[in-house]
């Protein structure tokens, strides 16, 4: 197995991807995918082997199958975000309580299996640019074309003001927070209408449709506030 190097990526120093699969065909083929992205990676088959690799210096994120021979893959989520690395979930199981039950934990993303090396690589990309981006500075946070400022409550899009009922601008701010990132109904519903609310997706269901018709262009066909049915929701720029 390499070992971990730092490489040069987009203009920044980022991390080998370390490939948590048990088939070595599917590591192959995502490890190709990698390389020729200008990336490195490493592999291992096992959840053991998993673990001791992530600790190297370098390793800043896991692509991690699910269906591991010694260990549930998903036990592995919180394990790797308390090293501080990002994780993107490949699995085969179309179960959306294994997909919740993921990002809960506190999963960056997933990739259903079988999947598209394009569309892999455009989420580590995306996951990439978010673990390694420096946090904003002040209180203002911008996504495309939406501007969000934290101390004064107030919202733009493409300069024009944009009224917000609180809850509103609190699920916004949240989903700006980690622009980019699926954040799970239960997530955003413990954030902006806190423990009680856990079960009332409608009241979330009811806010991003307001948001929608405030911030989209055509609210019937969303580009900013996206939906993964059954799962959560994600602001894009």
């Amino acid at each position: 197995m390499a070992e971990c190097a730092d490489r040069a990526y987009g203009g920044q120093m980022t991390a080998q991807i370390l490939i948590v699969d048990d088939e070595s065909a599917i590591r192959r083929l995502v490890r190709g995918a990698i390389e020729r992205a200008g990336l490195t990676a490493d592999e291992a088959a096992t959840a053991a082997d998993a673990l001791t690799l992530a600790h190297r210096p370098g390793c800043a994120l896991v692509l991690l199958d699910l269906g591991l021979p010694d260990r549930d893959g998903i036990e592995l989520v919180p394990l790797l975000k308390a090293m501080d690395r990002a994780v993107i979930v490949l699995t085969a199981r179309d179960a959306t309580a294994e997909k919740v039950a993921a990002l809960d934990l506190g999963a960056d993303d997933y990739v259903v299996k079988p999947f598209d090396t394009e569309e892999l690589l455009a989420r580590v990309r995306g996951v990439l640019r978010r673990h390694n981006a420096v946090p904003p500075g002040g209180n203002l946070l911008k996504v495309g074309p939406v501007e969000i400022d934290l101390a004064a409550h107030q919202v733009s899009r493409d300069g024009a003001a944009v009224k917000l009922t609180r809850k509103e601008f609190a699920l916004l701010a949240e989903l700006a927070r980690h622009a980019g990132k699926l954040l799970t109904h239960a997530h955003l519903l413990r954030v902006v209408w806190g423990d009680g609310h856990l079960d009332d997706v409608e009241y979330l269901r009811v806010a991003v449709r307001a948001l929608r018709l405030k911030l989209e262009l055509d609210p019937g066909a969303p580009a900013l506030l996206l939906n993964e049915p059954g799962i959560g929701y994600r602001l894009v720029a």
